[in-house]
């Protein structure tokens, strides 16, 4: 898991930071980037790709990074995903975290295909969530502080279930759309809310 950043390191990179989104597929709530920058690469939780860990190794994982990284968070919400389009919205939530990190990388280790506009260089990296110890650390801190932001969701529209599926297309939210009708936080131009 520290190919990349070791590789980065040889290269004479020495602030490496890594980048996940977390939100791309569901049919409700924003899109969470993270960008993160590792303190120490030994950590007593498991740090991982954050769909491989169950919600309490999540929470785990979370406090310890908190405490061991320096990390920036960029929020994009279901309206500007509506206007702009989830490519373009993970594109931004991304460079915003850049931005909220609050100091300046040298190199960038980014999860999948996203081509962003900044003048830092970085690699793009497929599946960098299960390839790199950076990008996994984003992942979770993204997960957990987005699944955060649904269970605030579920509080103020009870009727949807977010906290058991935060957003995700499953057949008790589908059921709970077409009850209900979609709610404010619904992604507009998602299938079928759209139809």
């Amino acid at each position: 898991m520290r190919y990349h950043e070791k590789k980065a390191g040889n290269d004479g990179f020495k602030f490496i930071v890594g980048i996940d989104e977390v939100g791309r597929g569901p049919l409700a709530g924003p899109v969470v980037s993270c960008a993160a920058h590792l303190k120490k690469y030994s950590f007593k939780n498991r740090i991982d790709d954050s769909k491989k860990l169950s919600a309490k190794q999540r929470q785990l994982a979370f406090q310890e990074l908190v405490n061991n990284c320096d990390f920036g968070i960029g929020i994009i919400n279901e309206k500007v995903i509506d206007n702009i389009n989830i490519l373009e919205a993970t594109k931004e939530s991304m460079q915003r975290a850049i931005i909220n990190l609050g100091l300046k990388p040298d190199f960038l280790l980014v999860d999948g295909p996203i081509d962003l506009d900044v003048d830092i260089p970085y690699k793009k990296i497929i599946d960098g969530d299960k390839k790199s110890l950076t990008i996994a650390a984003a992942s979770i801190i993204a997960k957990v502080i987005r699944d955060r932001i649904m269970d605030m969701y579920d509080k103020i529209y009870p009727k949807y279930g977010f906290k058991f599926h935060k957003g995700y297309a499953t057949a008790r939210h589908l059921k709970a759309i077409k009850k209900h009708g979609p709610c404010p936080i619904h992604r507009f131009s998602f299938s079928p809310i759209c139809d």
